[in-house]
């Protein structure tokens, strides 16, 4: 389960239970686990915040008795009542003045960071920061609790001093912050404890793994033909950027799409035909595209558009004739994105599903602010826009999120740096117009996509080098994992 701060909030007082009796539920999932990791001479060093995270050190202190451990408060006396009264448990020997905190780093063979939980915002102060340096560049062995401390455990954002760790101890639930590895490496692997609080708060994060993969996507039945499922449309491209609407029918192609119509410029249908000899082609000049794109459109059963099409003729009138007569879920990419920086005012009177699949300097203009800005809230931002203008974002990246109108997230694991090239993105958008033609509920048919994406990436990293991996690639991968799985 993961879920943010406020729900694990909630989830503490839904059980029940004391402060000060968390704090030791806590402490001794932490002692159990951690002890795996001691050895019997270790020297281990626990930096304590002066909050309810700095109360579980002193627990777990107090618990590992049979090991050389000492805290010291890095944050000043504790504050809460449940952190006091365990701080007073400690013998005086396990104690460190911190005007010695450089020196018991220094000889320390572990640290563990207790200082913030989940209640961390903002930037470290100075002296914090100190520490913290001392503790990244220690030879110590680094384990976390539950949030490495300087950051936060709703957005992803830390400070460029947090504390790195060997393992983070997520207590009970995951928190978004651990999903977001990939964007922040703060520590080499999470391991969840449970602290055996029922979990009957309802969390907005989503999940994703085969098994959900499979229950959502139908198996072709015996008497199918083309049109079971319906059309997919996709459009777009132009001269000079052929590659990207090929690459849109290459995914879409790869989840087994079985009906694809395809519109495009004139001039890059001799190229994108060679590439594909499955699809259906609706060439357009100069002053038809409108009139070849709007009866597609309006039999498709999702339509996809602005792969490729930077230099495409009357793209924006062709991108409102889309949104106006669309009766499926329409997924904008690419050029169609950079046609709404000025223009999100016409999204309001959409009435079709609508997916926006943005990197992080389109969604920056869309929202109008700096990309270091965004890349530190990116949840935050993405549900927002969703919400504003009722549609799915999918804010592309390490960890792709998934954002829907109803303040759903689904923070995507799959996948590796093969996809860190160009058309990656196209690629996927093809995977997501195909499922929704297979899926009936969007947001799951897009986080479905996603996922999968992501995966085919990971099975082709067992096969083929992330170095040079060519998505071509992707139906034969694609087509054994669906074997597999009796499809």
């Amino acid at each position: 389960m993961i879920i943010d701060s406020e729900g694990m909030k909630a989830m503490e007082r839904e059980s029940g239970l004391s402060v000060e009796k968390l704090m030791e539920k806590a402490g001794s999932s932490l002692a159990d686990a951690i002890k795996k990791e001691l050895k019997k001479k270790d020297n281990v060093l626990i930096l304590c915040g002066n909050g309810n995270n700095g109360g579980d050190g002193f627990v777990l202190c107090r618990l590992l008795k049979d090991y050389a451990c000492k805290v010291v408060l890095v944050s000043g006396k504790p504050k809460t009542d449940a952190a006091k009264k365990n701080y007073e448990k400690l013998t005086k020997k396990q104690i460190v003045d911190i005007k010695n905190i450089e020196k018991e780093i220094e000889k320390a063979d572990v640290i563990i960071d207790a200082v913030y939980g989940f209640g961390y915002k903002g930037q470290l102060r100075p002296a914090l920061r100190d520490i913290f340096v001392l503790v990244n560049h220690s030879k110590a062995r680094v384990y976390s609790i539950d949030i490495n401390s300087g950051s936060e455990a709703d957005t992803g954002y830390h400070d460029s001093c947090a504390i790195h760790s060997s393992i983070t101890y997520a207590l009970d639930c995951l928190k978004p912050v651990h999903v977001l590895k990939k964007e922040h490496n703060l520590f080499d692997k999470v391991e969840l404890l449970s602290l055996d609080l029922p979990h009957i708060i309802e969390s907005k994060f989503h999940e994703m793994n085969e098994d959900i993969f499979f229950e959502n996507f139908p198996k072709k039945k015996e008497n199918s033909y083309k049109g079971t499922f319906g059309r997919t449309l996709i459009a777009g491209g132009c001269f000079g950027m052929a590659g990207a609407i090929t690459l849109n029918i290459l995914g879409a192609r790869s989840v087994g799409t079985p009906y694809i119509d395809v519109a495009l410029p004139e001039d890059i249908y001799p190229i994108v035909a060679n590439q594909h000899v499955s699809s259906v082609y609706h060439p357009f000049g100069y002053h038809t595209g409108e009139q070849v794109i709007e009866p597609l459109v309006k039999t498709a059963k999702a339509t996809l558009f602005g792969s490729g099409a930077v230099y495409m003729n009357r793209k924006l009138e062709c991108l409102d004739m889309i949104l106006q007569n669309s009766k499926g879920p329409v997924v904008l990419d690419a050029e169609a994105l950079r046609l709404l920086h000025q223009n999100t005012y016409i999204l309001r009177f959409v009435k079709c599903p609508m997916i926006i699949t943005p990197h992080i300097a389109e969604f920056a203009g869309m929202v109008n602010q700096p990309m270091d800005v965004i890349m530190d809230h990116r949840i935050e931002y993405a549900t927002k826009f969703a919400k504003e203008h009722q549609l799915i974002v999918v804010l592309k990246g390490s960890n792709t999120i998934v954002a829907s109108p109803n303040g759903d997230v689904y923070i995507n694991q799959t996948g590796n740096q093969a996809l860190a090239q160009a058309g990656s993105g196209d690629l996927l958008a093809g995977m997501i117009v195909g499922i929704l033609t297979f899926t009936r509920d969007v947001y799951t048919a897009v986080c479905m996509a996603v996922w999968l994406h992501g995966h085919i990436a990971d099975l082709g990293a067992q096969k083929y080098s992330m170095q040079c991996f060519d998505f071509k690639h992707y139906p034969e991968l694609a087509d054994e994992f669906f074997k597999q799985h009796g499809y």
